[in-house]
């Protein structure tokens, strides 16, 4: 099922998406006991928002082995995790704004774990079990500052930096899916998430070890290898087989 959120007329609402139909919810979907209205709109009609608000949105560093290797750097023994503010997230169609342009900042395809219930120290037995499903993730990164930093936050939280959406999908093998970039129509970066070093089990024992998940918040796994630059008025597509294709520009 491929649930969002979008705008009409002024107002936010929760819907499921079939085809290019939306149904509108009759509340929140991460609640547990939204249902099907007899209210449709066309994808045309409407537009798309961030499918979740998080408040809270943790990234993983270097969790794809040929990206690791691309960067020169060991494959790390436990998952590197560090937070990003989610005043970064952005929705499907928005713009990318790249806030200084004498800094090398890049895209990053990325699968993006939506958490469906409160989440601390879970098994990986049971990981599977709180999340609510899955979206697209752009984590856009200014390398610059991430060098000079030594740490990722400031470098990644910028407004506009985390582009995500545009739905949640709740069937899917997050372990076996296939991820695409294309930057102007060329492809950057082509993976699956068989090639991740933590798989999503992983990540979620080791990320409730150490904090608390609700509802909404937001797991971005890591990236494949074919990272690169942004420039103003660059399109920027992202595909994550079973869920669809995150759309952004860069700011002119």
């Amino acid at each position: 099922m491929k649930y969002l959120r979008y705008r009409k007329d002024g107002e936010n609402y929760f819907g499921v998406l079939e085809g290019d139909t939306i149904t509108e919810l009759n509340g929140d979907f991460l609640k547990g006991n939204a249902e099907k209205s007899s209210i449709t709109y066309g994808l045309d009609e409407v537009t798309v928002l961030s499918p979740v608000e998080p408040s809270q949105v943790i990234g993983i560093g270097l969790n794809y082995a040929l990206h690791a290797e691309e960067t020169g750097k060991p494959l790390p023994e436990e998952p590197m995790m560090f937070m990003v503010s989610p005043s970064a997230v952005i929705s499907e169609g928005e713009e990318i704004e790249l806030p200084t342009l004498d800094h090398r900042i890049d895209y990053e395809a990325e699968l993006a774990v939506v958490i469906g219930k409160e989440a601390k120290n879970v098994s990986e037995e049971d990981a599977l079990s709180y999340v609510f499903g899955y979206t697209i993730g752009n984590d856009v990164s200014d390398r610059h500052l991430q060098k000079k930093d030594g740490q990722f936050t400031r470098a990644k939280s910028f407004a506009t930096f985390k582009p995500l959406g545009p739905v949640i999908e709740t069937e899917l093998d997050p372990n076996h899916t296939g991820v695409k970039l294309t930057l102007n129509g060329e492809v950057k970066q082509q993976s699956n998430t068989n090639d991740l070093i933590h798989k999503i089990e992983k990540l979620l024992v080791k990320v409730t070890e150490v904090m608390t998940l609700q509802p909404g918040d937001v797991i971005l796994t890591g990236t494949p290898s074919g990272v690169g630059a942004l420039s103003p008025g660059d399109k920027v597509e992202i595909e994550i087989e079973g869920i669809g294709k995150l759309t952004n520009y860069v700011k002119k």
